[in-house]
């Protein structure tokens, strides 16, 4: 990554706003090899080379994070927005902004809730006409809106669990953190290597004896499995009233009403057709798109992706010395599931072994609707039971990647049909 990924990057990603009171960074800080490349790549979005003005990045930033009524980071970008210069009366609300910005709501709204339903035409009217967006600006601002949206799935997620005690203490003596943090969730009790923990691992090593082959099943067979991996996940309801004016953040938000919905409900099947990796992927596509039109932006995801996706410290709960990858694998297949995405060589029936009722829910619920999650609410004390704080706080920043990668697939290929 060159002169990406030095010292010089890294002090500054440290010294923006929020610095050591920033919520998001404490959260982090418990994997810290994540949260340097994490600071990296927000640093570069928003303060680094890039078509877009520091105001406009900064607004768009606003407009995602208002999707999901996530408060602190709408409070931070606002001040940010200010500190760099951007007019006070676009922070009145979306009537008060150039035409421009206005016309990036569609794609937020859909980017957010249901990005299968972006496709080139919204693409083709952002960059042609008046007031239009180069394609250099548009994927700029695309990366930023999925950015915020994930970003606001990891504060409003770690906001339930309790992640951001500062008084936490961890009775793994640090053994899963490499910071040797410790701490306790008080939302979660104490991590106690409980039933679910020991059940879990047992599956993981049944699983891992198994030789047969997801080529072994028939079509029919793998389709079954996949459309049912997302049984069972009950998230909570939406609110029957609603907040007043979204605690000030209505300004911010068209069509507020507009929220995810399963991508296949049960008994029925999807207007749009499953988005099969093999067809168009990060690796082989995405990556190569996203760094020619905006250079370098590539990269840095690439690493962060990797970095949540590689990251273990060899521990579940009490238990030392594991090979977590069929369990992080199975999170982040199940999550891409949400938004319809298909892993053709992948087993979905793992996930339904390893992934639990309540795990789904927490994870769809962090992924798609952050906003309803109730902080430390007595569903969240069974979520995870045995796993340690920092072990939680690593299945959101699966949910994070996941997400955001999801969002962008969805918006490359958009980008990538447009142009050719």
């Amino acid at each position: 990554m060159g002169s990406l990924v030095n010292a010089s990057v890294t002090a500054l990603a440290q010294s923006e706003p929020g610095g050591a009171h920033d919520p998001v960074l404490r959260y982090m800080a418990q994997h810290t090899e994540y949260q340097a490349v994490f600071q990296r790549t927000q640093h570069f979005l928003m303060r680094g080379d890039g078509p877009l003005h520091f105001d406009m990045r900064h607004y768009v930033g606003i407009m995602a994070a208002g999707r999901h009524q996530c408060h602190w980071l709408v409070d931070q970008l606002k001040e940010e927005f200010l500190a760099v210069g951007g007019e006070p009366r676009w922070l009145d609300g979306l009537q008060h902004v150039p035409k421009k910005l206005a016309d990036l709501n569609e794609v937020n709204k859909l980017l957010a809730h249901r990005p299968w339903l972006l496709n080139k035409g919204h693409i083709e009217r952002l960059v042609r006409g008046r007031d239009n967006w180069s394609l250099g600006e548009l994927l700029q601002a695309l990366v930023i809106l999925a950015h915020y949206h994930a970003l606001s799935s990891l504060v409003l997620g770690c906001r339930a669990l309790g992640a951001d005690r500062a008084d936490a203490t961890d009775s793994s003596g640090g053994a899963s953190t490499p910071s040797g943090a410790k701490e306790q969730s008080r939302c979660g009790g104490s991590p106690t290597g409980g039933v679910p923990v020991q059940q879990l691992m047992q599956k993981m090593r049944s699983l891992s004896e198994q030789q047969h082959s997801v080529d072994e099943r028939t079509a029919a067979e793998k389709n079954e499995i996949y459309e049912a991996v997302d049984s069972g996940a009950e998230v909570a309801e939406r609110p029957s009233a609603p907040r007043r004016d979204l605690d000030g953040l209505a300004r911010f938000v068209e069509d507020a009403e507009f929220a995810y919905e399963d991508f296949s409900r049960r008994g029925g099947t999807s207007s749009v057709a499953t988005f099969r990796v093999q067809d168009y992927s990060w690796e082989d596509h995405g990556f190569s798109l996203v760094n020619r039109l905006y250079s370098d932006v590539g990269v840095l995801l690439d690493d962060k992706f990797r970095m949540a996706y590689d990251l273990t410290y060899q521990t579940m709960g009490s238990f030392r010395e594991v090979d977590t990858g069929l369990f992080r694998r199975a999170v982040w297949r199940y999550i891409q599931c949400l938004y319809g995405i298909r892993h053709d060589d992948y087993d979905y029936a793992v996930v339904n072994q390893l992934v639990d009722r309540q795990l789904k829910t927490f994870v769809k619920t962090v992924c798609v609707y952050p906003e309803r999650l109730e902080p430390c609410s007595a569903s969240l004390k069974r979520v995870m039971e045995g796993f340690h704080r920092s072990e939680k706080v690593h299945v959101t920043l699966l949910c994070l990647e996941a997400r955001l990668q999801s969002e962008l697939l969805y918006a490359l290929r958009a980008v990538m049909r447009y142009t050719t």
